[in-house]
């Protein structure tokens, strides 16, 4: 599976903010902003986050 490339599509769109690149490696989600609305998995280039139920998982991160 590809991993993260912390390219920061996935925090443009996230309407809540609840994406931020951690150490400039990977982007991390809160869960208690995220709300589940699939923009960030639609817009990831890597295909690496699922959406699972109401929260982004890959190992806790997006």
């Amino acid at each position: 599976m590809a991993r993260c490339v912390a390219c920061g599509c996935c925090v443009k769109v996230c309407p809540r903010r609840a994406i931020c690149i951690s150490n400039g490696y990977y982007a991390s989600v809160d869960p208690a902003l995220c709300v589940g609305c699939g923009k960030c998995e639609k817009e990831c280039p890597a295909c690496i986050i699922s959406m699972n139920a109401r929260a982004v998982s890959e190992g806790g991160m997006a």
